[in-house]
């Protein structure tokens, strides 16, 4: 494709990665066939094809539009296009780039940046937020449908071990995966732990940087990189091997630190080796498949399994098919549903702020979910599990949790 950025964007880093991305795409609309919210409304301009075009003529001069806007809101930064694109077009940071060059241009209308701003504060306030979770539990008989669909019911985190091993990684807790389920990450110790592994958790880490991007506040997201990589880094020169994620949209997050901290020169090396070490708990597992078979208690009965690969897994982190390996060579089959690839519909916080489209993917993917029978629901990441738990009687969890369920103390 032919661009002709204007001097506003040209010589900017923004504009030189803009410029590549935008030539690579050839328009040949096979992105189209993979995109969920072009499935759901067949408007060109939800497809990523036509997503491109307006961040095109945006860059090329065209002032922004609440058309613009209204339509890269409606994207999931799912990055299925990508899977699917022929040309290897990075459309997630293209997106990125337009988002924030409307948000400029535009702002929001005063209620709908209240409303932002005020989730945003929240999700990134670890302790308001639990203890607001925990007063919605307490009281989701009487919330809203709406509201009440997004509480998990409360559920205690269980055995936490102690134990100092040889063997050390870092652990990145998130920002509202402990306040909404303390089980995955107190399940990721226990199974770590059995196998030799100290997960090493700094208190002045935080959040990986995705929600304040995402919600264009890319200032504010460099600084959460940034902070994160100052509370890694003395581990990481004292031996740690990995800094370990075990919810996907996170892990998309750090992998891309080198990326979006490429031009600051205090962080863009220190930022490519994190990259470099961050792994998926399904990364850092799949080695020691062997090792966790012989931990695995006695005469299990097996349960049909349902896996829903969320976005961030197999299109962020191009790890398509990793979970169902892993539990392949551990003895079970993970069964996967039509339209494995489509989104489900969470997507950080599009659910908050798309919530029609949301819940027209969210029962999309539990209905194809459903024609499996599964006993129990498995995913990989924090935003799918609650959106898929608020829409059915299924039971949703994380792998990690079902895994350390199935393994001796």
């Amino acid at each position: 494709m032919q661009t002709n950025l204007a001097d506003f964007i040209k010589h900017t880093p923004e504009g030189e990665v803009a410029d590549e991305i935008l030539r690579k795409c050839v328009h040949c609309g096979f992105c189209t066939a993979t995109c969920p919210t072009y499935q759901l409304t067949g408007d060109e301009l939800d497809s990523p094809r036509g997503r491109i075009y307006q961040i095109k003529q945006l860059l090329e001069g065209m002032s922004a539009t609440v058309s613009m806007q209204h339509h890269l809101d409606r994207c999931l930064t799912c990055r299925s296009c990508e899977t699917t694109c022929p040309s290897g077009v990075q459309y997630g940071h293209l997106a990125d780039i337009g988002r924030n060059e409307i948000e400029k241009q535009l702002g929001r209308p005063a209620l709908e940046k209240i409303k932002r701003d005020a989730l945003r504060g929240l999700m990134l306030n670890k302790p308001l937020f639990e203890a607001t979770y925990r007063m919605a539990q307490t009281f989701k008989p009487w919330l809203p449908k709406k509201i009440a669909a997004k509480v998990l019911p409360r559920r205690d985190a269980g055995r936490v071990p102690q134990t100092v091993h040889g063997r050390k990684a870092i652990m990145l807790e998130g920002c509202v995966q402990p306040g909404m389920s303390p089980n995955i990450n107190a399940a990721t110790l226990r199974v770590l732990d059995r196998l030799g592994v100290e997960l090493l958790r700094p208190q002045n880490a935080g959040c990986c940087g995705a929600v304040n991007l995402h919600m264009s506040a890319e200032a504010q997201s460099l600084d959460d990189m940034r902070r994160n990589i100052d509370a890694w880094w003395p581990l990481l020169e004292a031996g740690a091997e990995a800094v370990l994620i075990n919810a996907s949209g996170c892990g998309a997050m750090v992998k891309e630190y080198g990326y979006h901290l490429r031009n600051d020169t205090a962080y863009a090396e220190k930022a490519v080796r994190v990259s470099a070490l961050a792994k998926d708990i399904v990364e850092f597992l799949t080695p020691e498949a062997e090792r966790i078979r012989m931990k695995m208690k006695p005469g299990v009965s097996v349960q049909t399994l349902a896996y829903h690969p969320p976005c961030t897994l197999q299109h962020g982190q191009k790890l398509k098919g990793s979970v169902e390996a892993l539990f392949s060579e551990l003895g079970m089959t993970v069964l996967l549903p039509r339209d494995a690839h489509l989104c489900c519909g969470s997507a950080g916080t599009y659910s908050f702020f798309q919530p029609e489209l949301s819940q027209q993917l969210r029962d999309n993917k539990l209905a194809a979910l459903g024609e499996l029978k599964p006993d129990v629901i498995l995913s990989a990441n924090i935003g799918c599990i609650g959106h898929l738990a608020g829409g059915g009687q299924i039971p949703v969890m994380h792998w990690i949790e079902y895994l350390d369920e199935l393994m001796t103390v």
